[in-house]
């Protein structure tokens, strides 16, 4: 099968670079019309290019000595090669190609590297079987690169001699690159830093501290969906976060965690939603105006099923499991099976794969949504990467409720997608919270605790407002303010308050940080 491959001056909304054509998942995409983002696209110059290969603008432009031909199994081969996987798009282009061009391709080679790998991920991601014979005797080969992509524990395909390595299934896959930044952080020894901080520190304080950290982490994650809400609410959430990782992630589990969000069902329903969900704006008529749009309806049970059934696998597989949290928890994020509280969700799913994995310590609870809103450009910018591509793909329609009824199958945008990026953004926010967060948190109590140590050897007053004295002086730099010097404090001399103003600015000397 020859595909058209004139020179194109757009692709995707973007300029080709001048004198090339385009190449292996983009030509694909092209020539095939095949319903799918091309993330990084390819195409071969028509000169030499020193070092092989260049980008140009959005683009990777190699050298014109790459040119693969003009056959679909041409471009198939070089995806494989050069590019990043795509497991979309090689689920759309095997269901293009007519099966014969397949079929005749691995019975050519049968024991090409690229050729069982074809074969497997075909039968794979369709679910159909090609009419060739078992794959001859032969070393097998991975399906991903494990010096590319994190992968899992190999499972041997015989009939195709390749071992399968991917983080899920046809129903739900992930992929992860192996970039420097994930290389360095999964390697950081992260874990075994939080249990250590948390050893040194005693378990009273390590309470104390995981106390705080909860109430941080709860009152965050609704921020960042822009509430305030009372602190009994707080707290029930917050000891919802705590249960992470006790029960089994399963469907009823993630049901519970939302139905604990949900105070008030008169409005919101429960459970996974009957309806179409988008986040984004309104015309003046109340019409939407979608940035995203989450997974049919009918097909959401199917989504989280497979979610499920790969964090299962990864979790088996020991997959990194800050690697394991993102794959699971963005997942779920772009599928939005609720009609609210799908962020909160998400953010305490992440706490549950590092509690059950024991990467956090026990009863811990790492303040990630702190972290998160600290960078909530960078938290939007990474969550909007993945879903503003698809929405290209997504057939929509207003409904008279003034939502949102999508027209065409769109399961598949949500199962296969790459989370490098996300992981990247995820082990940061983890980073900060064990290296920043957590012993900045205990050492403010062993100074908090030096302070009041010291006020009861100055005076006599109750633990209440000895905090409260504390909490006034470090909040007026330093000093206690007029109002609070003639208020509830207006019965201490002059020297009383100097004596003790000096000795809590000693014991939190060179102290900055900011607690949430």
């Amino acid at each position: 099968m020859r595909l058209e491959l004139t020179q194109k001056s757009r692709f995707q909304g973007l300029a080709v670079p001048a004198e090339s054509r385009l190449a292996g998942f983009a030509a694909l995409v092209d020539a095939l019309e095949l319903q799918a983002p091309v993330r990084q696209p390819v195409c071969i110059s028509g000169k030499h290019i020193g070092g092989g290969k260049r980008r140009d603008g959005e683009f990777i432009v190699f050298d014109k000595r790459y040119q693969p031909g003009d056959l679909v199994i041409d471009h198939l081969v070089f995806a494989l090669r050069h590019e990043n996987v795509d497991l979309l798009i090689l689920k759309r282009a095997f269901e293009a190609i007519p099966v014969p061009i397949l079929e005749n391709f691995v019975r050519a080679t049968p024991a090409g590297v690229h050729t069982r790998r074809v074969w497997f991920l075909y039968e794979t991601l369709t679910g159909k079987t090609l009419d060739i014979k078992e794959s001859p005797t032969t070393t097998a080969v991975d399906v991903l690169d494990d010096k590319v992509y994190f992968t899992g524990k190999a499972r041997i395909s015989s009939r195709h001699k390749v071992r399968d390595n991917l983080l899920g299934d046809a129903n739900w896959c992930p992929v992860i690159r192996r970039t420097e930044k994930l290389e360095a952080l999964s390697r950081s020894g992260l874990a075994r830093k939080a249990a250590e901080l948390t050893a040194r520190a005693g378990a009273r304080l390590a309470t104390r501290a995981a106390s705080f950290l909860l109430m941080a982490d709860s009152r965050a994650s609704f921020a960042i969906e822009g509430e305030r809400p009372p602190r009994n609410r707080l707290e029930r959430w917050g000891k919802a976060v705590l249960q992470s990782g006790k029960k089994p992630l399963t469907m009823e589990e993630i049901l519970r965690l939302h139905s604990l969000l949900i105070e008030d069902s008169r409005l919101v329903f429960k459970g996974l939603r009957p309806d179409g969900v988008f986040l984004g704006d309104r015309d003046h008529y109340h019409y939407p105006l979608p940035e995203f749009i989450g997974a049919r309806p009918e097909d959401i049970e199917a989504l989280c099923s497979g979610m499920l059934a790969a964090n299962e696998r990864m979790r088996n597989d020991e997959l990194d499991p800050v690697l394991q949290a993102t794959a699971t928890a963005f997942g779920f994020v772009h599928v939005h099976p609720f009609q609210d509280g799908n962020g909160r969700v998400h953010r305490c799913l992440i706490h549950h794969v590092l509690a059950d994995r024991g990467f956090s310590p026990p009863d811990m609870v790492f303040p990630i949504s702190s972290a998160m809103l600290d960078r909530i450009g960078e938290y939007g910018a990474t969550l909007r990467a993945h879903s503003s591509a698809l929405m290209d793909f997504i057939e929509w329609r207003s409904t008279p409720d003034y939502n949102v009824e999508v027209r065409n199958e769109t399961a598949d945008l949500y199962r296969y997608f790459d989370c490098t990026d996300a992981a990247e953004f995820l082990y940061g926010c983890v980073q900060k919270s064990v290296e920043h967060d957590l012993p900045n948190e205990i050492d403010y109590l062993r100074r908090f605790d030096e302070a009041m140590a010291g006020i009861r050897q100055m005076i006599d007053m109750p633990d209440r407002l000895a905090q409260n004295l504390i909490l006034f002086i470090r909040q007026n730099d330093g000093v206690l303010s007029n109002k609070r010097r003639k208020g509830e404090f207006s019965q201490l001399a002059d020297t009383e308050v100097k004596r003790l103003e000096t000795m809590i600015n000693k014991a939190f000397e060179g102290f900055e940080y900011k607690r949430y």
